[in-house]
């Protein structure tokens, strides 16, 4: 399993129409950046003082984790007096809101309230966020010209080594070729590098270049070295040699990078979602007779006098991460496994709101309410059957594509208490989905043997269709819920999110699409 990746996100805060708080001249607005903390808002930093339109020209810098819930209050001040505490300066508004929904708007603009809730006149604040991770990457094809013969029965069988300068004048190794056997005139394989670690980030910050002859006693014999810099090696775009300095006869000539562009970016999941990404979120829920009446306490579907269960539960530690991805924040909740009235006929694919022309529930408290209220009206029956349901999402998927509008990136939760019944059906309808913009993340709830699901997580080997296809990339990730129930409530979200930003990127980046999700690169 492979935690989300965190990056670094600058905020850019100005404001609008503030309140005016002083008598005899203008405010002296500030603003405040606060986090929540296991509830409390602690200061992360102030801008300096500005106008009543003010442009605040210090950034604030975030770490982003997208499977965390982060929220954020900033708040705006009338600097009255010299004081560190905040309750001495005229407060002018506030807005709270979560870094997810910064980041999946880019660019946020929304009116300031004050304490009792009310507006804060016409003061509005307008936030924008930018990603400052460096992901620039460099892509390099060497050769070597005539170098020295350094065994004594064949030739040589040269590699590089790839070193940068540290800030103490040390050189240290970031990257190492592979070896050439018996040859002086190699030809290394193309390799990709990141800019950061190459030279960390500055295009003009010297390389050294060792070339060595391999040996299987590890003493591997000098050719020589050459110093160059990303900016001189970028000359060679378009296959166009590049001879370079060498000692000790070597000749290693060029840094070619044959029809492609020499530094491109490899675009990261926030990119993508500051470049306009939605998370299209569903929710399958299963209804099978396993799960055992929800009227006593024994079933998995039974809400406590706490108002939860292993369901809710699920659906809650995705639900409140994800909606912050979709601009609507309408998400359709679908049952399976139910006998539906009036008919009574079994379902695998029914809308829990019971309007199948609108499954729409509104943000996650929307699908806790149709849960709660669909479940005296169905009744529990089988067998558990997830492919009408990834087929479900699959045609929304492929629809999307097919309007080739702004990128919507689709994310099936399926919440099961069971072993599947198609599990043929299943594996073929995720190996078809593994194609679209679309990952599955599957929670297994109760004690059931759940080594089907495991089989679905692509982890150790890629998933195979009963034709033989095989999945072009891992979709799904499944997470027993059993493992998290003495756990913290957002070390089952951690868990259950992992995947999916990797699951994003690599879909886009099989298509060649850059983060404008319009055309290919």
């Amino acid at each position: 399993m492979r935690l989300a990746t965190g990056f670094v996100v600058e905020l850019s805060v100005c404001g609008s129409n503030l309140l005016d708080r002083d008598v005899a001249s203008k405010s002296d607005p500030f603003c405040v950046l606060l986090h929540d903390v296991d509830g409390n808002w602690v200061e992360v930093r102030k801008t300096a003082v500005n106008n009543l339109n003010p442009v605040f020209g210090v950034k604030f810098q975030v770490d982003y984790h997208f499977e965390e819930v982060q929220k954020l209050k900033f708040a705006m001040f009338d600097e009255d007096k010299c004081s560190s505490q905040l309750y001495e300066h005229d407060f002018l508004g506030e807005f709270t809101c979560t870094l997810g929904v910064i980041v999946s708007n880019k660019k946020l603009h929304r009116p300031l309230i004050l304490a009792n809730g009310k507006p804060a006149g016409k003061g509005a604040i307008t936030i924008t966020a930018q990603e400052l991770s460096d992901n620039r990457i460099i892509t390099l094809t060497m050769c070597g010209r005539k170098l020295d013969k350094k065994d004594f029965f064949g030739k040589s069988d040269p590699y590089l080594e790839f070193h940068k300068q540290g800030d103490d004048g040390k050189w240290m190794m970031v990257h190492r070729t592979e070896v050439i056997k018996n040859t002086l005139d190699p030809v290394w394989k193309p390799f990709t590098v990141p800019l950061i670690s190459l030279c960390n980030g500055d295009v003009d910050r010297h390389i050294k270049v060792l070339c060595y002859d391999y040996d299987n006693d590890g003493g591997h014999d000098f050719i020589g070295e050459f110093q160059t810099t990303v900016n001189k090696m970028s000359e060679a775009q378009n296959g166009v040699e590049v001879g370079l300095p060498s000692i000790n006869t070597v000749e290693i000539h060029n840094f070619q990078n044959v029809g492609t562009k020499c530094i491109t970016r490899d675009y990261s999941f926030l990119d993508y979602i500051l470049g306009g990404c939605q998370l299209m979120f569903t929710v399958g829920i299963d209804f099978t007779a396993s799960n055992g009446s929800p009227r006593e306490p024994s079933s998995l579907h039974y809400i406590n006098p706490m108002g939860s269960n292993e369901y809710l539960s699920a659906i809650w530690a995705v639900g409140q991460i994800i909606q912050d991805y979709d601009t609507d924040k309408m998400f359709p909740a679908l049952g399976f496994g139910a006998q539906l009235p009036p008919d009574w006929k079994v379902s695998h694919e029914f809308a829990i709101n019971f309007n199948p022309t609108n499954p729409f529930c509104s943000g996650v408290e929307g699908i806790v309410q149709a849960y709660s209220n669909c479940l005296p009206h169905i009744r529990f029956y089988g067998p558990t059957n997830f492919a009408p349901i990834i087929n479900h999402v699959a045609r929304f998927a492929t629809q999307a594509l097919q309007q080739d509008t702004a990128a919507q990136y689709f994310t099936l939760l399926i919440i099961t208490d069971g072993v599947i019944s198609d599990m043929d059906e299943t594996r073929h309808a995720i190996v078809q989905a593994a194609k679209l913009p679309m990952s599955i993340i599957i929670i297994g709830v109760g004690n059931a043997d759940f080594t089907a699901m495991e089989f679905l997580d692509g982890d150790s080997s890629a998933l195979r269709s009963y034709t033989g296809e095989e999945a072009v990339r891992d979709i799904v990730q499944f997470v027993p819920f059993r493992d998290f129930r003495n756990a913290p409530k957002e070390t089952l979200a951690k868990s259950i999110l992992a995947e999916l930003p990797q699951q994003v990127t690599q879909y886009f980046k099989q298509r060649n699409l850059s983060p404008s999700n319009t055309m290919p690169e």
